[in-house]
């Protein structure tokens, strides 16, 4: 129980963005990205606050456990229900625009009995106040007189880098998270080779003592020896 509630207070310093004391206007959304356990038998539900008018995206990946699925949930800050898939491996939702206030994602694994799940999921926000930013940096920074380089084109090239770098890392999160999927069930079939080799050689050896002990019990003399 401790460790679940570590957990949890974890998760929730990582997602939700720090409010500043004494700070004006509305704190910064940030990307983030968790890996947590889920126990069999609970659900596990996490929140995020987002701007109006952005793009939130969202993707999970169960990437330990047996079945590797699980139930995922989104529900919206008015308490609508935005997405509801049962027994999946992995998703990618994204909601667009968005609603000022706190996303609810919740994962549940009450269908299992025995088996915890290893769940990854990330999520990533495109802000339109962005785009606005850039706008007003160029138009301040944009000189008077003629430039071999037109400012416009130095935006989109910075814009482009940013947008591959974005995604960039995005799919090195999604790659390493796949990898850690296939090492998962790498180890359990390693585990499950081992036992039944072990189970194999054991079932040999008995066969072979209870052979041995069958011949030479038919090869036994039992006549009496005389006196």
């Amino acid at each position: 129980m401790m460790a679940a509630g570590a957990a949890v207070a974890l998760a929730l310093w990582l997602l939700l963005p720090a409010v500043g004391v004494g700070e004006a206007g509305p704190p910064p959304i940030q990307d983030g990205e968790f890996t947590f356990l889920l126990p069999a038998g609970r659900k596990q539900c996490f929140y995020q606050s987002a701007p109006a008018n952005a793009s939130l995206e969202t993707e999970y990946q169960v990437i330990g456990g047996a079945g590797l699925d699980v139930d995922f949930t989104l529900e919206s800050p008015q308490g609508v229900l935005l997405v509801s898939e049962s027994r999946k491996a992995d998703g990618v939702h994204t909601v667009e625009p968005t609603e000022a206030g706190d996303y609810k994602l919740c994962f549940d694994n009450s269908f299992s009995t025995i088996s915890e799940k290893l769940v990854f999921f990330e999520l990533i926000f495109d802000s339109f106040q962005d785009e606005e930013e850039v706008e007003g940096w160029a138009e301040a920074v944009e000189p008077e007189e003629m430039l071999d380089v037109k400012m416009e084109d130095i935006k989109e090239s910075i814009e482009t880098m940013r947008t591959r770098l974005e995604r960039s890392i995005q799919m090195l999160t999604l790659l390493r998270a796949f990898e850690a999927r296939d090492r998962n069930l790498q180890e359990d079939n390693l585990e499950r080779v081992n036992f039944w080799s072990a189970a194999n050689v054991a079932v040999l050896l008995l066969v072979a003592v209870l052979q041995v002990c069958t011949l030479k019990r038919f090869f036994h003399d039992k006549r009496p020896v005389p006196t």
